[in-house]
């Protein structure tokens, strides 16, 4: 297979896991016999540095002329202040997703054996979890009309039928996959639009999916039961600003946000690949990252834009192998850790012997 592949490595750990999950899809091509064709450009805070926008047209053009994307990380103390009139998030990450049309952000959370004795939650809640959250990603609060003044501000939250409809088909379509479960969250005892999406979700389950279950649980209960009852969730579907928070909250279940991929996808089978950690421009450029979300967003590009899932089993076992083998960043253990490219290192060379 022949495929285009922008890289986006953004700013702070960025480019240093982005590096070891270029190994990754490297050493894929390389076992399965597969041409990618890899072009960086420029994203993110370093974008502004360089060209006075995080979205240049460069990458614009880059992105939409490629088979999928991959993106480490966008941010830092440098563009943080809230006043700034551009910023790597608003005008970068947002305007993206938008100008790209990738409505639906995907999100496995899945544990270790290994690592269960990281997460700060009892063991006893950890076992054998295994979620995917669909969160809706270019409609409401985040993308409203906003306010602000001196003494007042607002953030309109908006969604129409249509968003509501188009995201819940993409977590029903996952579910049918999986253990045919959805678990739509929302605050329908306070909010117009939580309402909206409750019926028509309800309805259109109903109406296409009626195979599948469909539970309706408000925010507040959510972030309970994910720490309560983790392994009960099998497909968790959210709007915008809940699905940002609860995938945090979840991260914490798999004992690093390091280990986490995650796909942001549209009507085709482009899509937007990163982990979802942040940037953490405090330990950048020491070597201690952990590089598996990126390596394993590697494994969801693969998957999801290219339809190559054995070349993704490959690479999910591949982490998996390390992790057993007590091969570990600073983040996944106390001491005897192994750096940054040590960790891509010892991934990309179990892909090779595949």
């Amino acid at each position: 297979m022949k495929a285009d592949i922008t890289i986006m490595s953004g700013d702070g750990v960025g480019p240093e896991i982005t590096r070891e999950a270029v190994k990754a899809l490297q050493a894929i091509g390389a076992v399965f016999d597969h041409d990618f064709s890899l072009n960086e450009v420029l994203f993110g805070g370093i974008a502004i540095d360089e060209t006075g926008t995080p979205y240049p047209e460069k990458t614009q053009q880059a992105c939409k002329n490629s088979d999928a994307v991959l993106l480490g990380a966008v941010g830092g103390p440098k563009w943080s202040d809230p006043n700034m009139k551009i910023r790597p998030e608003k005008e970068g990450l947002l305007e993206m997703r938008a100008d790209l049309g990738i409505y639906a952000n995907i999100r496995p959370i899945k544990t270790y054996q290994e690592l269960i004795d990281n997460s700060p939650i009892k063991n006893r809640y950890l076992e054998n979890i295994d979620m995917v959250f669909v969160r809706e990603l270019t409609g409401g609060i985040y993308f409203g009309e906003k306010k602000k003044t001196d003494t007042f501000a607002s953030d309109i939250c908006e969604y129409s039928k249509v968003e509501i409809e188009r995201i819940t088909r993409v977590a029903a379509n996952i579910a049918q996959g999986r253990r045919k479960k959805i678990t739509s969250v929302d605050k329908a005892n306070v909010m117009a639009t939580s309402q909206l999406w409750r019926s028509t979700t309800t309805e259109l389950i109903e109406k296409e999916y009626s195979e599948l279950e469909l539970e309706h649980i408000f925010i507040d209960a959510a972030t309970m039961h994910l720490l309560s009852r983790p392994a009960d969730f099998d497909v968790i579907l959210t709007d915008n600003l809940f699905g940002d928070i609860l995938t945090d909250e979840a991260a914490m279940l798999t004992g690093s946000i390091g280990m986490l991929p995650s796909a942001c996808l549209g009507e085709d089978s482009f899509g937007v690949y990163e982990p979802i950690h942040g940037s953490a421009p405090d330990i950048a450029n020491q070597g201690i990252a952990n590089p598996c979300g990126a390596i394993l967003s590697v494994a969801m590009l693969l998957q999801y834009s290219l339809s190559l899932e054995e070349e993704a089993q490959v690479i999910e076992q591949s982490v998996a192998g390390v992790i057993e083998e007590s091969i570990l960043t600073k983040d996944l253990t106390g001491s005897g850790y192994v750096s940054t490219e040590e960790m891509g290192t010892a991934v990309t060379k179990k892909i090779l012997q595949t």
